[in-house]
C-alpha cells in the first residue's frame, strides 16, 4: 500500500505541474518512477523503459484533463494544434522504437542531459524578435515529427519543446501553455502505444505490465493526476507564471542531478 500512496501522491504533483506548465509531467515522473520501481526490485535491464513508457501512458490523462481547463479559459491555439499533430504522431513512433535501442544507462544520461536544456532554457528567460512567426505547415509537420520522437524517447508531453517554440514565436505565454497542453495529448497517443507493443514480448517484465507500461502505479497516478491538472492549469492564468516557471526550472535541475549521480556511480 506504501507504492500505491507515493503513485497517488506522484500524480497529484505530476498533473498540478502538468496544467500549470503545459507539460505532461513527465520530467517529474520518469525520475521519481525510476527510484520507486528501483526499489520495488524491477528489473534493472528494463526499468527505464518502464518508467518512461508508465510516465508517457500517465500524461494521456493529465493532459487531456489539463486542456479541457485551458480550452475553457480560451487558451488553446487549435490551428497550431491540427497543423503539428500529424508530424506528432509520426515522431512518437520512431522515438519509442529508438528508446528500445540505446542502452539504459545512456537513455538515463541523455534524459537528465535533456532536463538540464529544458531548465535552463527557462531560466535564461530568451526573448523573441518582435516579427518572428510561426512557420507554414511544412515547418510545423517537421517540429512536430521532431518534437514527438524526443518526446517519446524521453517520456515527455512535449511542452518543454513546445512552450519555448510557441514563445519564440510570440505566442502569448498562457496561450503557448494551453496549446501545449493540447498537443501533449497526441503525444501520449503516440508514445503509449509504442511502449506497449515494443514491450510486449520481452520477459521478466513484472506482473501487471502491459508492454512497458506498470498498470497499477498507471492507475494511481492518473487518478490523482486528473484531479490537480485541472487546478493547475487555473492557477496559471490566475498566478505569476515567470516566478512559478523558475521555481519548476530549479526543480528539474535536482531532479536531473539525483538522476545523474544515479546512473553515474
Amino acid at each position: 500500500m506504501e507504492w500505491y500512496a507515493a503513485y497517488l501522491m506522484l500524480g497529484a504533483i505530476a498533473g498540478y505541474l502538468a496544467g500549470m506548465f503545459g507539460v505532461g509531467g513527465g520530467l517529474v515522473l520518469v525520475p521519481v518512477l525510476l527510484f520507486l520501481f528501483d526499489s520495488q526490485q524491477f528489473p534493472a535491464e528494463h526499468v527505464m523503459l518502464i518508467a518512461l513508457g508508465t510516465s508517457m501512458a500517465a500524461i494521456l490523462f493529465t493532459s487531456l484533463a489539463s486542456l479541457r481547463e485551458h480550452h475553457r479559459h480560451g487558451a488553446v491555439n487549435w490551428r497550431v494544434v491540427r497543423n503539428i499533430t500529424p508530424g506528432i504522431l509520426f515522431g512518437t513512433g520512431i522515438g519509442a522504437m529508438l528508446a528500445v535501442i540505446i542502452p539504459t544507462r545512456g537513455l538515463a544520461i541523455f534524459f537528465a542531459l535533456f532536463v538540464y536544456t529544458v531548465a535552463a532554457q527557462i531560466l535564461i528567460d530568451m526573448r523573441p524578435h518582435a516579427t518572428r512567426q510561426l512557420p507554414g505547415a511544412a515547418g510545423m509537420t517537421l517540429a512536430g515529427t521532431l518534437t514527438g520522437c524526443l518526446s517519446s524517447m524521453v517520456s515527455i508531453g512535449g511542452g518543454s519543446i513546445i512552450v519555448p517554440l510557441l514563445v519564440w514565436c510570440n505566442i502569448p505565454l498562457r496561450n503557448a501553455i494551453g496549446t501545449s497542453a493540447a498537443i501533449g495529448f497526441p503525444v501520449a497517443i503516440g508514445g503509449t502505444i509504442g511502449y506497449v507493443f515494443t514491450g510486449m514480448n520481452i520477459d521478466f517484465l513484472p506482473v501487471y505490465s502491459l508492454g512497458f507500461v506498470y498498470l497499477p502505479a498507471l492507475f494511481w497516478i492518473a487518478l490523482a493526476g486528473v484531479i490537480t491538472a485541472p487546478l493547475g492549469a487555473k492557477a496559471a492564468h490566475h498566478m505569476n507564471v515567470g516566478i512559478l516557471r523558475k521555481l519548476f526550472a530549479l526543480l528539474l535541475l535536482v531532479l536531473a542531478t539525483k538522476l545523474l549521480f544515479k546512473v553515474l556511480a
